[in-house]
Protein backbone atom coordinates (compact mmCIF):
# COMPACT_ATOMS: atom_id res chain seq x y z
CA UNK A 1 0.00 0.00 0.00
CA UNK A 2 2.84 2.32 0.91
CA UNK A 3 4.62 1.76 -2.40
CA UNK A 4 1.38 2.34 -4.29
CA UNK A 5 0.83 5.59 -2.42
CA UNK A 6 4.39 6.70 -3.10
CA UNK A 7 4.04 5.99 -6.81
CA UNK A 8 0.70 7.81 -6.90
CA UNK A 9 2.12 10.84 -5.09
CA UNK A 10 5.15 10.92 -7.39
CA UNK A 11 2.87 10.69 -10.41
CA UNK A 12 0.68 13.53 -9.18
CA UNK A 13 3.74 15.71 -8.56
CA UNK A 14 5.01 14.97 -12.06
CA UNK A 15 1.65 15.87 -13.59
CA UNK A 16 1.59 19.11 -11.57
CA UNK A 17 5.11 19.91 -12.75
CA UNK A 18 4.17 19.38 -16.40
CA UNK A 19 1.05 21.52 -15.94
CA UNK A 20 3.06 24.37 -14.40
CA UNK A 21 5.65 24.16 -17.18
CA UNK A 22 2.96 24.30 -19.85
CA UNK A 23 1.29 27.23 -18.09
CA UNK A 24 4.43 29.35 -17.83
CA UNK A 25 5.53 28.50 -21.38
CA UNK A 26 2.27 29.94 -22.71
CA UNK A 27 2.49 33.10 -20.59
CA UNK A 28 2.52 36.17 -22.92
CA UNK A 29 5.49 37.57 -20.99
CA UNK A 30 7.67 34.90 -22.61
CA UNK A 31 7.17 36.69 -25.94
CA UNK A 32 9.10 39.77 -24.81
CA UNK A 33 11.06 39.14 -21.62
CA UNK A 34 13.07 36.18 -22.97
CA UNK A 35 14.61 37.23 -26.32
CA UNK A 36 16.84 34.15 -26.44
CA UNK A 37 13.75 31.98 -26.89
CA UNK A 38 12.53 33.78 -30.02
CA UNK A 39 12.69 31.08 -32.68
CA UNK A 40 13.06 32.74 -36.06
CA UNK A 41 14.11 36.36 -35.84
CA UNK A 42 17.71 36.00 -34.70
CA UNK A 43 20.59 37.89 -36.26
CA UNK A 44 24.31 37.75 -35.78
CA UNK A 45 26.33 40.70 -34.56
CA UNK A 46 26.52 43.50 -37.08
CA UNK A 47 29.99 44.41 -35.86
CA UNK A 48 33.09 43.35 -37.76
CA UNK A 49 34.33 40.38 -35.71
CA UNK A 50 37.95 41.27 -36.46
CA UNK A 51 39.98 44.24 -35.38
CA UNK A 52 39.83 46.39 -32.29
CA UNK A 53 37.03 47.96 -30.31
CA UNK A 54 36.53 51.51 -29.10
CA UNK A 55 33.75 53.25 -27.16
CA UNK A 56 32.94 56.97 -26.83
CA UNK A 57 34.95 59.03 -24.32
CA UNK A 58 37.55 56.34 -23.61
CA UNK A 59 41.12 55.97 -24.81
CA UNK A 60 41.22 52.29 -23.85
CA UNK A 61 41.35 49.72 -26.63
CA UNK A 62 40.24 46.08 -26.55
CA UNK A 63 40.30 43.41 -29.19
CA UNK A 64 37.05 41.85 -30.30
CA UNK A 65 38.15 38.63 -28.61
CA UNK A 66 38.61 40.39 -25.28
CA UNK A 67 35.07 41.77 -25.33
CA UNK A 68 33.64 38.27 -25.57
CA UNK A 69 36.02 36.64 -23.09
CA UNK A 70 34.09 35.41 -20.05
CA UNK A 71 37.25 35.78 -17.99
CA UNK A 72 37.63 39.52 -18.58
CA UNK A 73 35.44 42.47 -17.63
CA UNK A 74 36.10 45.22 -20.19
CA UNK A 75 36.86 48.32 -18.15
CA UNK A 76 36.42 51.32 -20.41
CA UNK A 77 36.08 53.88 -17.62
CA UNK A 78 38.21 52.71 -14.66
CA UNK A 79 37.99 56.07 -12.87
CA UNK A 80 34.23 55.68 -12.39
CA UNK A 81 34.33 52.84 -9.87
CA UNK A 82 36.57 51.37 -7.14
CA UNK A 83 39.35 48.96 -8.04
CA UNK A 84 37.83 45.69 -9.17
CA UNK A 85 38.68 42.61 -7.09
CA UNK A 86 40.12 39.75 -9.15
CA UNK A 87 36.89 37.73 -9.09
CA UNK A 88 35.05 40.67 -10.69
CA UNK A 89 37.80 41.57 -13.15
CA UNK A 90 39.01 38.20 -14.43
CA UNK A 91 37.18 35.48 -12.51
CA UNK A 92 38.93 32.22 -11.81
CA UNK A 93 39.50 29.61 -14.47
CA UNK A 94 38.25 27.14 -15.45
CA UNK A 95 34.66 27.68 -14.34
CA UNK A 96 34.16 30.95 -12.41
CA UNK A 97 33.57 33.66 -15.00
CA UNK A 98 34.46 37.28 -14.22
CA UNK A 99 31.44 38.79 -12.45
CA UNK A 100 32.01 42.03 -14.35
CA UNK A 101 31.77 40.32 -17.73
CA UNK A 102 28.02 39.70 -17.47
CA UNK A 103 27.12 42.36 -14.91
CA UNK A 104 29.58 44.91 -16.40
CA UNK A 105 32.57 46.44 -14.66
CA UNK A 106 30.38 48.71 -12.51
CA UNK A 107 27.49 46.28 -11.97
CA UNK A 108 25.11 48.20 -14.25
CA UNK A 109 24.13 45.04 -16.14
CA UNK A 110 21.79 44.97 -19.12
CA UNK A 111 18.34 43.72 -20.16
CA UNK A 112 19.64 40.14 -20.21
CA UNK A 113 20.76 40.10 -16.58
CA UNK A 114 20.71 41.96 -13.29
CA UNK A 115 21.97 45.40 -12.44
CA UNK A 116 23.55 44.79 -9.03
CA UNK A 117 25.34 48.02 -8.21
CA UNK A 118 24.07 49.69 -5.05
CA UNK A 119 22.35 46.55 -3.74
CA UNK A 120 23.33 45.73 -0.17
CA UNK A 121 26.25 43.34 0.17
CA UNK A 122 24.16 41.07 2.38
CA UNK A 123 21.45 40.85 -0.27
CA UNK A 124 23.95 40.03 -3.03
CA UNK A 125 25.49 37.28 -0.91
CA UNK A 126 22.03 35.94 -0.09
CA UNK A 127 21.11 35.69 -3.77
CA UNK A 128 24.31 33.86 -4.71
CA UNK A 129 23.61 31.41 -1.89
CA UNK A 130 20.05 31.01 -3.21
CA UNK A 131 21.45 30.03 -6.61
CA UNK A 132 23.80 27.57 -4.90
CA UNK A 133 21.05 25.93 -2.86
CA UNK A 134 18.57 25.74 -5.73
CA UNK A 135 16.13 28.15 -4.12
CA UNK A 136 16.60 30.50 -7.04
CA UNK A 137 15.92 28.93 -10.43
CA UNK A 138 14.35 30.00 -13.72
CA UNK A 139 10.75 29.07 -14.42
CA UNK A 140 11.22 29.44 -18.17
CA UNK A 141 13.82 27.32 -20.02
CA UNK A 142 16.18 26.99 -17.03
CA UNK A 143 18.89 25.45 -19.22
CA UNK A 144 19.04 28.51 -21.48
CA UNK A 145 19.81 32.18 -21.09
CA UNK A 146 22.04 34.08 -18.68
CA UNK A 147 20.61 32.33 -15.61
CA UNK A 148 22.09 29.04 -16.72
CA UNK A 149 25.55 30.68 -16.84
CA UNK A 150 25.08 32.00 -13.32
CA UNK A 151 24.16 28.60 -11.99
CA UNK A 152 27.32 27.19 -13.50
CA UNK A 153 29.46 29.86 -11.84
CA UNK A 154 28.05 29.43 -8.34
CA UNK A 155 28.94 25.75 -8.28
CA UNK A 156 32.63 26.66 -7.98
CA UNK A 157 32.79 30.14 -6.45
CA UNK A 158 33.96 30.31 -2.82
CA UNK A 159 32.80 32.46 0.09
CA UNK A 160 35.77 34.86 -0.02
CA UNK A 161 35.10 35.54 -3.70
CA UNK A 162 31.39 36.03 -3.09
CA UNK A 163 32.02 38.47 -0.24
CA UNK A 164 34.60 40.51 -2.14
CA UNK A 165 32.34 40.84 -5.20
CA UNK A 166 29.35 41.74 -3.04
CA UNK A 167 31.27 44.45 -1.16
CA UNK A 168 32.57 45.88 -4.44
CA UNK A 169 29.21 46.15 -6.21
CA UNK A 170 27.43 47.39 -3.07
CA UNK A 171 29.85 50.36 -2.90
CA UNK A 172 28.91 51.66 -6.38
CA UNK A 173 26.06 54.12 -6.60
CA UNK A 174 23.58 53.20 -9.36
CA UNK A 175 22.79 55.72 -12.08
CA UNK A 176 19.92 56.07 -14.46
CA UNK A 177 20.54 54.27 -17.74
CA UNK A 178 17.01 53.40 -18.92
CA UNK A 179 14.54 55.78 -20.53
CA UNK A 180 11.03 54.31 -20.38
CA UNK A 181 8.91 55.54 -23.30
CA UNK A 182 5.25 54.83 -23.98
CA UNK A 183 4.76 54.06 -27.67
CA UNK A 184 2.47 52.46 -30.20
CA UNK A 185 5.22 51.73 -32.74
CA UNK A 186 8.89 50.93 -32.20
CA UNK A 187 11.98 50.53 -34.41
CA UNK A 188 12.05 47.21 -36.25
CA UNK A 189 13.87 44.67 -34.09
CA UNK A 190 15.60 41.31 -34.22
CA UNK A 191 17.20 39.05 -31.62
CA UNK A 192 20.95 39.27 -31.13
CA UNK A 193 21.93 36.30 -28.95
CA UNK A 194 20.24 37.26 -25.64
CA UNK A 195 18.87 40.74 -26.33
CA UNK A 196 16.80 42.68 -28.83
CA UNK A 197 18.70 44.83 -31.31
CA UNK A 198 17.79 47.34 -33.99
CA UNK A 199 17.31 45.80 -37.41
CA UNK A 200 19.31 48.62 -39.01
CA UNK A 201 16.54 49.88 -41.23
CA UNK A 202 14.07 52.72 -41.06
CA UNK A 203 11.02 50.52 -40.63
CA UNK A 204 8.71 50.45 -37.62
CA UNK A 205 6.69 47.66 -36.08
CA UNK A 206 3.75 47.66 -33.67
CA UNK A 207 4.74 47.33 -30.02
CA UNK A 208 1.57 45.55 -29.03
CA UNK A 209 1.32 44.27 -25.48
CA UNK A 210 5.06 43.96 -24.93
CA UNK A 211 7.98 45.77 -23.38
CA UNK A 212 10.95 45.97 -25.72
CA UNK A 213 14.32 47.17 -24.40
CA UNK A 214 16.94 48.37 -26.85
CA UNK A 215 20.40 49.77 -26.37
CA UNK A 216 20.53 53.21 -27.91
CA UNK A 217 23.81 52.17 -29.52
CA UNK A 218 24.00 48.42 -30.23
CA UNK A 219 27.75 48.48 -30.85
CA UNK A 220 28.45 50.29 -27.59
CA UNK A 221 26.38 47.68 -25.76
CA UNK A 222 28.16 44.77 -27.45
CA UNK A 223 31.45 46.31 -26.35
CA UNK A 224 30.12 46.03 -22.78
CA UNK A 225 30.47 49.75 -22.14
CA UNK A 226 29.10 50.69 -18.71
CA UNK A 227 27.86 54.01 -20.13
CA UNK A 228 25.44 52.35 -22.54
CA UNK A 229 21.99 53.89 -22.40
CA UNK A 230 18.77 51.98 -23.09
CA UNK A 231 15.24 52.77 -24.18
CA UNK A 232 12.42 50.59 -22.91
CA UNK A 233 9.31 50.93 -25.07
CA UNK A 234 6.12 50.22 -23.11
CA UNK A 235 2.43 50.27 -24.09
CA UNK A 236 0.60 53.58 -23.83
CA UNK A 237 -1.03 53.98 -20.41
CA UNK A 238 1.01 51.21 -18.80
CA UNK A 239 3.10 53.48 -16.56
CA UNK A 240 0.08 55.04 -14.87
CA UNK A 241 -1.58 51.66 -14.47
CA UNK A 242 1.61 50.27 -12.98
CA UNK A 243 1.84 53.17 -10.56
CA UNK A 244 -1.59 52.32 -9.17
CA UNK A 245 -0.55 48.71 -8.73
CA UNK A 246 2.71 49.69 -7.03
CA UNK A 247 0.94 52.05 -4.66
CA UNK A 248 -1.66 49.46 -3.67
CA UNK A 249 -4.54 51.42 -5.19
CA UNK A 250 -6.18 48.42 -6.85
CA UNK A 251 -8.01 46.97 -3.89
CA UNK A 252 -6.74 43.72 -2.41
CA UNK A 253 -4.79 42.72 -5.52
CA UNK A 254 -1.50 44.36 -4.52
CA UNK A 255 0.20 45.97 -1.55
CA UNK A 256 2.35 49.06 -1.55
CA UNK A 257 5.72 47.99 -2.95
CA UNK A 258 7.38 50.61 -0.74
CA UNK A 259 6.40 48.63 2.37
CA UNK A 260 9.23 46.20 1.65
CA UNK A 261 11.35 47.90 -0.99
CA UNK A 262 11.65 51.18 0.83
CA UNK A 263 10.83 54.81 0.01
CA UNK A 264 10.92 55.47 -3.74
CA UNK A 265 11.56 51.72 -4.16
CA UNK A 266 15.31 52.24 -3.74
CA UNK A 267 15.73 49.21 -1.50
CA UNK A 268 16.62 48.38 2.07
CA UNK A 269 19.18 46.08 3.67
CA UNK A 270 16.70 43.21 3.36
CA UNK A 271 14.93 43.99 0.08
CA UNK A 272 16.53 45.01 -3.21
CA UNK A 273 16.26 48.27 -5.06
CA UNK A 274 13.78 47.84 -7.89
CA UNK A 275 13.51 51.44 -9.09
CA UNK A 276 15.19 52.09 -12.39
CA UNK A 277 16.09 48.47 -13.11
CA UNK A 278 15.46 46.63 -16.36
CA UNK A 279 11.74 45.89 -16.83
CA UNK A 280 12.60 42.67 -18.70
CA UNK A 281 14.72 41.48 -15.79
CA UNK A 282 12.09 42.47 -13.21
CA UNK A 283 9.35 40.71 -15.18
CA UNK A 284 11.39 37.50 -15.27
CA UNK A 285 11.82 37.61 -11.50
CA UNK A 286 8.09 38.04 -10.95
CA UNK A 287 7.44 35.11 -13.30
CA UNK A 288 9.93 32.97 -11.35
CA UNK A 289 8.21 33.80 -8.06
CA UNK A 290 4.71 33.36 -9.46
CA UNK A 291 5.45 29.89 -10.82
CA UNK A 292 7.41 28.72 -7.78
CA UNK A 293 10.97 28.75 -9.12
CA UNK A 294 12.21 31.32 -6.61
CA UNK A 295 11.58 30.10 -3.08
CA UNK A 296 12.78 30.68 0.46
CA UNK A 297 11.75 32.78 3.44
CA UNK A 298 12.96 36.00 1.83
CA UNK A 299 10.72 35.39 -1.20
CA UNK A 300 7.58 34.16 0.56
CA UNK A 301 6.19 37.67 1.30
CA UNK A 302 6.21 38.32 -2.45
CA UNK A 303 4.33 35.17 -3.36
CA UNK A 304 1.01 36.28 -1.86
CA UNK A 305 1.15 39.39 -4.04
CA UNK A 306 2.61 38.00 -7.25
CA UNK A 307 0.34 34.98 -7.53
CA UNK A 308 -2.59 37.37 -8.03
CA UNK A 309 -0.93 39.35 -10.81
CA UNK A 310 -1.90 38.80 -14.42
CA UNK A 311 0.62 39.08 -17.24
CA UNK A 312 -0.74 42.54 -18.02
CA UNK A 313 -0.31 43.52 -14.36
CA UNK A 314 3.33 42.43 -14.42
CA UNK A 315 3.94 44.37 -17.64
CA UNK A 316 2.42 47.57 -16.20
CA UNK A 317 4.12 47.20 -12.83
CA UNK A 318 7.56 46.73 -14.32
CA UNK A 319 7.03 49.60 -16.79
CA UNK A 320 6.31 51.96 -13.90
CA UNK A 321 9.02 50.75 -11.55
CA UNK A 322 11.66 50.93 -14.29
CA UNK A 323 10.68 54.51 -15.10
CA UNK A 324 11.77 55.67 -11.62
CA UNK A 325 15.16 57.08 -10.76
CA UNK A 326 17.40 54.39 -9.22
Amino acid sequence: MGNTCNRLCAGLLLIASFAATAQVSSDPIVNWAYPWLSPSDAIKSQINPAGIRHVPDSNIVYSQGQTVDYFLAPDWHPDEHPKMPPIVKVGRKPSVFACGFCHRADGSGGPENASINGLSADYIVEQVKAFQSGKRKAAVAPDKGPGSLMRGVVESINDDEINSAAAYFAAIKPRRNIDVVEAEFIPSIAVNVRVFSHRNNQQKEPLGNRIIELANDDEQFENRDTRTQFTAYVPIGSIQRGQRLAQGLTGAKTRQCATCHGPELKGTDAAPRIAGRSPSYLARQLVDIKYGSRTGTEVSPMLAVVEQLTSEDILALTAYVSSLSP
